[in-house]
C-alpha cells in the first residue's frame, strides 16, 4: 500500500481528506497540521507521495517542497492552494513539484485522481 503525507494548516481540510481515504483503503495516510513535523516525519518514514499546502505560517509550502527534494527527490509532491497565482505555480514546478491542486475541491475524487495518477496507480 503507497504511503502518503498531507500537510495542511487548516485542521478541517486535513480531517476531510482523512477520513474520505480511509474509507477508500487505498493509502495509508498521516496528516500534519504543522510543516515541521512533516519535515521532521518525511526524513525518519517512508512516504511515496506528499500533499501540501502552499500558503502556512512558519514554513510554507514552497519551502517544504525545497526540503522534501532535497532529501529525496524520488517523493512526488502535489501542491494546493486557494490562492492559485502563477508566479507560485511556476515557483514550485520549477523546484520539482509533480501536480497542482487548487482549493477549494472540485471534487474529493478529482484529489484521489491526481494522486492515483502521479502514483501511476
Amino acid at each position: 500500500m503507497k504511503k502518503i503525507a498531507i500537510v495542511d494548516d487548516e485542521q478541517d481540510i486535513l480531517n476531510i481528506l482523512n477520513k474520505f481515504f480511509s474509507r477508500k483503503h487505498l493509502f495509508d495516510v498521516d496528516i500534519y497540521v504543522n510543516p515541521q513535523d512533516a519535515i521532521n516525519n518525511i526524513r525518519t518514514n517512508t512516504y511515496d507521495l506528499v500533499l501540501t499546502d502552499i500558503m502556512m505560517p512558519q514554513i510554507d509550502g514552497i519551502e517544504l517542497l525545497k526540503q522534501i527534494k532535497d532529501y529525496d527527490s524520488s517523493i512526488k509532491v502535489i501542491m494546493m492552494t486557494a490562492y492559485s497565482t502563477l508566479e507560485k505555480t511556476l515557483e514550485s514546478e520549477k523546484l520539482g513539484a509533480n501536480d497542482y491542486i487548487t482549493k477549494p475541491f472540485i471534487s474529493l475524487k478529482d484529489v484521489e485522481n491526481t494522486i492515483l495518477d502521479n502514483l501511476k496507480i
